[in-house]
């Protein structure tokens, strides 16, 4: 592998950890569910696939490089899904959105 390629998997590989951490204080850090799953939603999937990305990299042309591209699809597909599947559910369970001028 050349370096440039390492040098990209690393980076791609620390920006996905970041973007995973920072959704993990974003859940922290906000005040009701519907917040919290935007947030989560967004970072969680943008995290994940440039950890997948990066570790595609790595892995080259093999087995394991068509197996992570197809985890890839499935998380591009699913968690936006599944985060708005968890919505419609915490709305129709009687959870109202956080409004900025209501006490």
């Amino acid at each position: 592998m050349s370096n440039f390629l390492t040098v990209l998997s690393g980076v791609l590989l620390f920006v996905g950890a970041a973007a995973v951490f920072i959704g993990g204080v974003g859940i922290l850090r906000m005040p009701d569910i519907f917040t919290r799953l935007h947030v989560v939603g967004i970072t969680d999937t943008v995290g994940v696939a440039s950890i997948l990305l990066g570790l595609a990299l790595i892995a080259g042309w093999s087995l394991v490089l068509i197996k992570l591209i197809i985890i890839l699809a499935l998380l591009m597909l699913l968690n936006p899904t599944a985060s708005h599947a968890l919505a419609r559910a915490a709305l129709h369970g009687a959870k109202k959105p956080w409004l900025a001028n209501s006490k």
